[in-house]
């Protein structure tokens, strides 16, 4: 058998939930995962494994022997692991520590969670901190954080994820824009109609399809992205409209490179969190974290 690796941590954290839920569907909504990411998920673990691990047909969904077995040992394995890491994090260190997060991209622009000001008063109080920040998609993210990938995430979670603490942080209020080139930028809101808005290209988050496709009950999408300035790039050109965060738009909307299309109708706010695991509760350096991003999102209310 082929030893696992940080990826294999995340397909075996993804087959647990399969196994706990009973079925692909309820997995699908409590991973944030569409059925063909599941399923791919599910084949990889199954070719590293071997053998099929669960069956599904006219009978329902059922695991195999193999699968039984492997849910059994992966329970054992991440027992194990929590040991492990809560052992570590509570070991008293002179040299500062090592801080993997994970958070969505253009946090930056956000005035409540701008992880700049966080990250420099961690720093000051842990000098000597060595941090590894990453951008990632919500879904990932939260795996990250359960298999121990990342420490701590920032991001707008769906709080599935097991063994996992959300701590709120603050609502990121969206809305649908335009570029200055696009055919809306010029019209006023009353003349733009439903058939016009399905008629357009919509540009789409790829981790959240079908929420921003029903958000407006468009038709299709016929672009998508995965960070939020690649959305930017996609609405100034003029060719698409999309979703943005509106601290994100805010720049472009006062230099009038792009304007929100009935803002009145097409609009939703997102729930931020961060994010750790429970077994690292203790950890110093994680609360620290913690504790000053929590304090930046009271200052910027």
């Amino acid at each position: 058998m082929r030893r696992f690796d940080n990826i294999d941590l995340r397909l075996l954290r993804v087959f647990a939930t399969l196994a706990e839920t009973g079925s692909f569907s309820a997995a699908q909504i409590t991973l944030n995962l569409s059925q063909s990411t599941l399923s791919t998920h599910l084949a990889a673990l199954e070719q590293r494994l071997g053998g099929a691990l669960c069956l599904r047909g006219r009978k329902g969904f059922r695991l195999t022997p193999l699968g039984e077995e492997t849910v059994e040992a992966i329970q054992d394995l991440f027992e194990s692991i929590d040991t492990f890491q809560s052992r570590i994090s509570q070991a008293p260190t002179e040299l500062g520590g090592r801080l993997r997060i994970g958070t969505i991209g253009g946090i930056i622009n956000s005035p409540e969670m701008a992880l700049q000001h966080v990250l420099a008063r961690v720093v000051a109080q842990i000098p000597n901190i060595h941090i590894d920040l990453r951008l990632g998609v919500p879904q990932d993210l939260e795996l990250q954080v359960a298999d121990g990938t990342r420490d701590v995430v920032v991001g707008p979670f769906a709080r599935h994820a097991p063994g996992v603490q959300y701590v709120e942080l603050c609502d990121e209020p969206h809305a649908l824009y335009c570029g200055e080139q696009h055919p809306f930028f010029t019209m006023k809101d009353a003349d733009i109609s439903k058939d016009m808005i399905d008629q357009a290209r919509f540009s789409v988050r790829a981790y959240r399809k079908l929420e921003d496709l029903q958000r407006i009950r468009h038709p299709r999408a016929s672009g998508s992205i995965v960070h939020m300035e690649a959305q930017l790039m996609m609405i100034l050109s003029g060719s698409f409209i999309g979703f943005l965060p509106e601290q994100a738009a805010l720049p472009y909307v006062k230099s009038k490179q792009m304007r929100a299309i009935k803002r009145d109708i097409y609009k939703f706010s997102s729930k931020h969190y961060v994010a750790f695991r429970t077994i690292d509760e203790k950890n110093r350096i994680i609360n620290t974290f913690v504790d000053e991003i929590i304090k930046r999102c009271r200052i910027g209310k």
